[in-house]
């Protein structure tokens, strides 16, 4: 795929997009919900060895390349490295999955009720190497825990300062200001980041789009206005800590958003299981996360 088919893929593919983007401190969780446990791997090496196999076997599964995921989200090792004999990126290409990288460096501690990101001062060159092995775009995340205004609208700020920078790099950032599910005031607080979203996208140039990952807000259809931004490639959900099923009844209550699960579409899944088990398994997760998004 072209830059350009990459693109319409995302703006208009009936699918979603996989997230597969565990990077080291969520690693041992992930490689635990897939029934490997801590004392089967020794040292970092060892747990990336066994955390990329996992991908590999879901991006080689007949099913992961039936039409359904439109994108995937790669951590840096697993972009570095191989599946099918090509590199992972021009092997989700190949596919018909268009590649996304996480980029962020991971959460600063809580200061006015949000999380912000922590520094990067590579983001240049990792977008550089992204995009000569053909990434499309990239991920990072912040994380909302209260309606504290002044917090969101730091976060929000700092996803729009990154991601010019990313857009400037040639790629299409996903910006994921995540709010916490379980926040009691998570309703009020969604109403100031949809207002702090749209003024971001007033700072960017007409020529520019940017995509929106966000909890499936706690008021149907909240996000509709974005969903319809000129300035919006896409707005895709993260599950947020919901299972498959809560995850997908409340996705299909927005039409117009997608998904972009994680532990929605792994939770399951078990290096135990023989490859048609395997695949069956995750092939049911994804026809059900496809047709919420779908709705």
């Amino acid at each position: 795929m072209t830059f350009e088919e990459m693109r319409d893929r995302i703006a208009n593919g009936q699918g979603f997009i996989a997230a597969l983007d565990q990077s080291g401190g969520s690693t041992p969780k992930a490689l635990r919900g897939y029934g490997v446990e801590d004392n089967e791997w020794n040292g970092d090496d060892e747990m990336f060895g066994m955390i990329h196999e996992m991908r590999q076997r879901i991006i080689e599964a007949p099913c992961f390349g039936n039409g359904k995921v439109i994108g995937a989200i790669l951590f840096e090792k697993t972009m570095e490295g191989e599946s099918g004999g090509k590199s992972v990126p021009a092997r989700l290409a190949e596919r018909g999955i268009v590649p996304f990288l996480k980029v962020d460096k991971g959460l600063e501690e809580e200061r006015d009720g949000v999380q912000l990101m922590k520094p990067n001062p590579g983001l240049e060159a990792m977008c550089a190497r992204a995009k000569e092995l053909g990434v499309f775009g990239t991920k990072m995340r912040s994380v909302i825990k209260s309606a504290n205004p002044k917090g969101i609208r730091e976060n929000v700020r700092q996803q729009f300062a990154d991601g010019v920078r990313i857009l400037s790099s040639g790629l299409v950032p996903i910006l994921e200001p995540e709010y916490d599910i379980t926040a009691a005031d998570r309703a009020e607080g969604e109403k100031i980041l949809l207002d702090e979203l749209i003024a971001g996208l007033d700072t960017l140039h007409d020529d520019q789009q940017v995509i929106f990952k966000l909890s499936i807000p706690k008021e149907a259809g909240l996000y509709s206005d974005l969903i319809k931004h000129p300035k919006v490639l896409r707005v895709v959900a993260l599950s947020g800590g919901y299972s498959t099923d809560e995850a997908c009844s409340e996705l299909a209550k927005n039409p117009g958003m997608i998904a972009s699960f994680s532990r929605g579409l792994l939770q399951d899944l078990r290096k135990q299981q023989d490859d048609g088990e395997f695949d069956g398994t995750l092939s049911g997760a994804i026809d059900q996360i496809h047709a919420a998004s779908v709705t």
